[in-house]
């Protein structure tokens, strides 16, 4: 498809010395970009990071190039995967053999089929887990957006990922532990060419969340280790890989992937509900719609799977909440072989970033881009779209897998809410973004939530 996105440049990057931007970037690294991206408008950039200088691709066709034309090229490795590397070791957030093997192994689990088939299991959890918001709500008391939002996720994704398999105990211990993690990783991320040997802000508090995260994931693993049983589960599924005849893999290798698929299944989805209460706040004709939506199709029920066709708002909302907040914020690669981007020659071990969030917000790829407009997508306006003007989820062969389950859970969670209770943001102007693994709210942010049903 040939979608009009700008002029693509063919010429040398356009550099950004580190005497311009390096007092910016120490005060706020995101806004910093957003604004390197703006002023470059879609052609290649070069970073200097002191340490490092690598490139930055945010035009829709260089995007497609390294994620997609040239992704056996542009690989998931060097010094920006380093904190990744040591805490997912070698899973599906790997690369090459180990990246393979995971992925033939996981992808099962994540195909649409199966995974409608696991929507009524998400629901009974979900509706479950919102359950808890009533006394709060009649109480006319508070609630922390982020933390009730991981609860609600974490109660989810537990039932895709171990299935029955894990004791309450044993979730409620990984909780608190992956977001210390999500956390305390965020310098290591910010500055992935400062060696270990030189501790950062935040190193003491990921080695202590990581060994609690490890004692709980090997003692399940262990348990398990002669007789996973059966199930549709992420576990279920490595326990029998490991324990085919001949297969070499180990304790490790389901631990490795049990993480990586905790770590992107909870923070992520976390996170982008999050941003959606204080987009909802400052938008209240999108909020009225949505809501008008959702009890005309939900009613007083409690939200089901087969109530999501007939939602089409309710998907559109979240598709526009992941152009604004994408799961994965940037995603870095590095170059096998020479090449080039643009006309820009890439040398061999060069470092090239994509980032989701910045081509999302260009203002030649998209209209009024920082406006919330569900719109977007509508089945018609949704067809103009390049096809890496928008990819929450990356794209090409390294796409996330969990997409699917991301946008079930996403669109049941909010529809079951918005069913249940109008949300009131406290302070929704101060919803201001950092970077770190993902993008996070700067400060907590708090709503009320005004019970439907007693109102009526």
């Amino acid at each position: 498809m040939s979608v009009d996105v700008g002029s693509v440049p063919t010429r040398k990057a356009v550099s950004f010395p580190l005497y311009r931007t390096f007092s910016r970037f120490v005060r706020d690294p995101l806004r910093e970009l957003e604004r390197i991206s703006a002023e470059a408008g879609g052609e290649l950039i070069r970073l200097d990071l002191g340490a490092s200088r690598p490139y930055l691709a945010t035009h829709p066709d260089h995007v497609q190039q390294v994620l997609r034309r040239e992704s056996q090229n542009f690989v998931r490795d060097g010094m920006f995967w380093r904190p990744l590397r040591g805490l997912f070791g070698a899973s599906i957030m790997s690369e090459f053999d180990e990246w393979e093997l995971s992925k033939r192994i996981l992808q099962p689990v994540f195909s649409t089929k199966h995974v409608r088939a696991l929507t009524e299991s998400m629901a009974d959890a979900i509706n479950a887990a919102v359950d808890t918001l009533e006394a709060p709500a009649h109480a006319g008391e508070a609630i922390e957006i982020l933390p009730e939002m991981g609860r609600i996720v974490h109660e989810t994704v537990i039932k895709v990922l171990f299935g029955n398999k894990i004791r309450q105990a044993e979730a409620d211990r990984l909780v608190p532990g992956m977001e210390k993690l999500a956390t305390s990783i965020a310098y290591r991320f910010l500055l992935p060419f400062v060696p270990r040997s030189i501790p950062l802000p935040g190193d003491r508090a990921f080695a202590a969340a990581l060994e609690m995260m490890d004692e709980t994931l090997y003692e399940l693993v262990d348990r398990y280790r002669d007789a996973p049983g059966e199930g549709f589960d992420i576990f279920t599924a490595l326990c029998q890989a490991r324990m085919t005849e001949g297969s070499g893999l180990d304790d490790q290798w389901v631990r490795d992937n049990l993480l990586s698929m905790w770590a992107t299944s909870i923070e992520t989805t976390t996170v982008a509900l999050t941003w959606i209460w204080p987009i909802l706040d400052r938008h209240p004709e999108v909020a009225g719609r949505l809501r008008k939506e959702i009890d005309e199709v939900v009613g007083g029920e409690r939200v089901r799977p087969e109530h999501l066709h007939r939602l089409p708002y309710v998907k559109q909302v979240i598709q526009e909440l992941l152009r604004l907040y994408p799961v994965g914020w940037i995603f870095p690669r590095i170059a096998q072989n020479p090449t080039s981007v643009g006309g820009v020659p890439i040398k061999a071990g060069d470092t090239v970033l994509v980032s989701p969030y910045l081509t999302h917000r260009l203002e030649s790829v998209w209209e009024d881009p920082l406006r919330f407009d569900p719109e977007r997508f509508s089945p018609e306006r949704a067809r103009t779209h390049h096809r890496y003007a928008y990819y929450p989820f990356g794209g090409g062969p390294h796409m996330c897998i969990g997409r699917h389950v991301f946008n079930f859970e996403a669109e049941l969670i909010l529809t079951s809410i918005l069913s249940r209770f109008r949300p009131e943001v406290r302070h929704a102007e101060g919803a201001i973004p950092k970077i770190g693994a993902t993008i996070r709210p700067r400060n907590e942010l708090k709503m009320t939530l005004v019970p439907l049903r007693s109102a009526a």
